[in-house]
């Protein structure tokens, strides 16, 4: 039996879709939808990195000063932050303030600022599954938090120096990014494009397993 209930216009949804509004238009629109682009997936590498011990409301509630705060997260750009970026960070009540995650996407800026344009998306998009190896879950205890592509995954990133890409955040950043579907199988969502070939979002989101 799946659990996906029905939202207030009628259709099911993924329970935690509808957990808070200001999941509906994220869980409708972006997550599980392919991203490309390097700056793209670095936004959504980063904040997942951020969000890791604290719950995806609160991040997503933050995006906006975020995106302010790391100039949209463009590669080039925050690779080039000073010291006294670093201290503005730190003081920025617009983000969370966590010196290691904040030291971490510096760090992770300046690495990815040093790879050929595409590898960030090729080295990520390398490890999607064959979706046709994946059913569809039925309920959240379906979903998995970790499998070994993320494994993998995350320690190919480690391999080219990033930090802060644990499995688990490896994985979540293949749900948000569609390279895997983890709409439950009665979610409306989940028939939306995904996966391998299907047309991509650029622009910038950020997404996790069953946010909290």
């Amino acid at each position: 039996m799946s659990d996906a209930p029905a939202g207030p216009d009628g259709l099911p949804r993924c329970p935690w879709g509808l957990s808070t509004p200001d999941y509906v238009a994220y869980h409708d629109e972006e997550w599980g939808r392919p991203v490309h682009g390097d700056d793209a997936l670095f936004e959504r590498l980063s904040l997942e990195a951020f969000q890791s011990g604290l719950s995806w409301i609160t991040i997503l509630r933050r995006r906006p000063g975020f995106r302010a705060a790391f100039a949209g997260f463009r590669i080039a750009t925050v690779a080039e932050f000073t010291d006294a970026d670093r201290e503005r960070l730190l003081a920025d009540t617009g983000i969370i303030r966590n010196r290691a995650k904040i030291d971490a996407t510096l760090a992770n800026a300046r690495v990815l600022a040093a790879w050929a344009p595409g590898d960030l998306d090729a080295l990520i998009w390398s490890h999607a599954p064959d979706p046709e190896g994946r059913p569809a879950p039925r309920t959240i205890a379906d979903v998995p938090a970790v499998t070994s592509e993320s494994t993998a995954l995350s320690k190919a990133l480690k391999k080219r120096g990033l930090r802060f890409v644990g499995p688990t955040t490896a994985y979540a950043l293949m749900q948000a990014c569609g390279l895997v579907n983890d709409h439950l199988e009665a979610c409306v969502a989940r028939s939306a494009p995904k996966g391998r070939g299907a047309p991509s979002i650029s622009g910038s989101a950020a997404g996790r397993d069953q946010p909290r």
